[in-house]
């Protein structure tokens, strides 16, 4: 039997029931600075839309959010949407589960990629003039 998911001693249901104020008063202190701040108008209208999608997704569609907003903080009412998160290049799809609530959007969508060196090429650099060309 998989365990119930409890953010702060909170179930998701209790999560989603609560008001917005008393939701910011569980999160750690860095988001709960930036959400007593209030919401840039980009985030409102990102919240807006996952709450527009959320309904259209209870009447059977499926939408996916798209958005460049990587300093949204995950809210409990934004479990189970599909948001495509901008990493400087492409979008990056991101399944919003119930551990990530609290967290950023970016943290998310991974800006670099890890590095894969291959063979130095010619002129790659002055010590591959050495490097034999089969």
């Amino acid at each position: 039997m998989p365990r119930e998911f409890l953010y702060r001693g909170f179930t998701l249901d209790q999560l989603q029931g609560m008001s917005m104020d008393e939701f910011i008063d569980l999160l750690p202190s860095r988001q709960r600075r930036s959400l007593h701040r209030g919401l840039t108008p980009e985030q409102r209208m990102l919240l807006e839309k996952s709450r527009t999608v959320k309904e259209a997704i209870g009447k059977g569609s499926s939408i996916i959010v798209k958005t460049h907003i990587r300093d949204m903080i995950i809210l409990p009412e934004m479990v189970g949407l599909t948001i495509l998160v901008h990493n400087g290049k492409d979008f990056v799809t991101v399944a919003i589960k119930p551990e990530m609530i609290g967290h950023y959007l970016g943290e998310f969508a991974i800006t670099n990629r890890p590095v894969k060196h291959g063979t130095p090429g010619i002129g790659a650099s002055r010590s591959s003039m050495y490097v034999p060309l089969k």
